[in-house]
Order: C-alpha cells, then structure tokens, then sequence
C-alpha cells in the first residue's frame, strides 16, 4: 500500500437520518467516505465518476434551454451538483434538496476541500427535507429532476425511499417537470423491471452503464435518463 491507502480512517463527525441510521463522515489523507453506523459505505470523494454523469447525461436533454429549473435529490458529496454547474447556463437554477441537514453543514467544514465555493453559486439553493415532497408539491415546475437517493430503485437501505421508484412516484415525478423534461435516477445495480416501469409511466428512458470513478476499471452503476413524453 502506498499514498493514502497507509493512513488510518479518522472520524471527523457523526449524524443521524431521519430513520435513525447514523451517518459517519471519515476522512484518510485527501479522501473522505461517508458510511452507516456499522455498516456499507454510502460514499467515497474518489468515486464519483456516476455521480457526474446523472447530471451531464440529464443536462444534455437540455441543451436548447437558457434557464433551465434542475431539481437534485440528495447533496452527497457534491459530485451530481458541480458536474451541473460546469454545463448549466447562467439563466439556471439548480435546487437541491436533502433529506440529512447535516451533510451541509459538512459540505461548509470537514468537506470544505471538496466542495470550495460551489454552494455559493447564486443558481444554487439548497433546501433540507425529502425530496420525495418537492416532487409532489410540483406541477411541471422542473426541466430536469436527478436523483442520486439511497442505492437505487432496487438496492434500499431506507424504506421511504421506495415510494420514489414506484408507479406512484415515477407519475408524480413526470408531473414535476416540464413538457420534454428529463428524469435521471442513479443506482448502484442494473434493474430491467425499473425500466420497464419508467415506459409504463409515460417515459422514453434508457439504461446507460457507468464506471464508478474515472479509469476504465472498478465498479459499474446504471443511470437511467427518462424524458417526459405527451402532454
């Protein structure tokens, strides 16, 4: 082992979901990983290859719109909202909603290094809660909804977060946006019934295969980009 790799994980903060999970922010040299109380980790500063891709896969359904309104489910670790502000026209507006007010605080301290200035983008709100209300409160408000919650469609570590990716969800998602507005779902596996799901509710999705980080090798995780069809 070399680099980093030889360095002990130090725990800089803990905090707890709303479930009642708690969330650990650890960091090793110039990594970060935050993971469950005893449990999987949820995510790594180093791989964060997908995470970009939700946003730059999403945004390029959006490219003829000059003030584009992108709601982004979860901050994380920051990696879907500044691949969105590299490629989002001044005119947009970029809301991000998080269910842990925690992970913002973090994103302004211990992850200070890997965030810089970006959450004080003028096009930038961010707005704790569950982002499962911002959806359903919206009536094509939103040119392009990205989700990066939980593990995916078919991997939940909160049970809450399954009324998302139901039938349920995905109408009351396509609803929220605007006429050609895209949906974009992250998850750590491929999942063909989800799919099929997102067609059954008025969507022209496709399953796009992703590494993890940015070589060639490790993990792979699917998004899902679903355009809005009909009125």
């Amino acid at each position: 082992m070399t680099g980093d790799a030889m360095l002990p994980w130090v725990k800089l903060a803990t905090a707890t979901a709303p479930d009642g999970d708690t969330l650990r922010l650890l960091r090793r040299g110039d990594e970060f990983s935050i993971r469950l109380e005893g449990g999987n980790e949820l995510m790594n500063s180093r791989l964060g290859g997908s995470e970009e891709a939700l946003a730059t896969l999403a945004l390029g359904h959006l490219s003829g719109r000059s003030a584009p309104r992108v709601l982004i489910g979860g901050l994380g670790m920051g990696f879907t909202l500044r691949a969105a502000q590299a490629i989002a026209p001044e005119g947009a507006q970029l809301v991000v909603s998080e269910l842990v007010p925690d992970l913002v605080g973090w994103a302004q301290t211990h992850m200070a290094p890997i965030f810089k200035e970006c959450l004080s983008d003028p096009r930038v709100e961010v707005r704790p809660g569950d982002v499962l209300t911002e959806i359903r409160e919206a009536d094509g408000t939103y040119d392009a909804i990205l989700l990066d919650v939980d593990n995916g469609p078919d991997g939940l570590t909160r049970a809450g977060n399954d009324a998302l990716y139901d039938e349920r969800g995905l109408r009351s998602a396509r609803r929220a946006l605007t006429g050609g507005g895209v949906l974009a779902v992250w998850s750590a596996a491929p999942d063909a019934a989800f799919l099929k799901r997102l067609k059954a509710c008025g969507f022209e999705a496709v399953a796009h295969t992703i590494r993890a980080g940015h070589s060639r090798r490790g993990s792979r995780h699917t998004i899902w980009t679903a355009v809005r069809t009909g009125r």
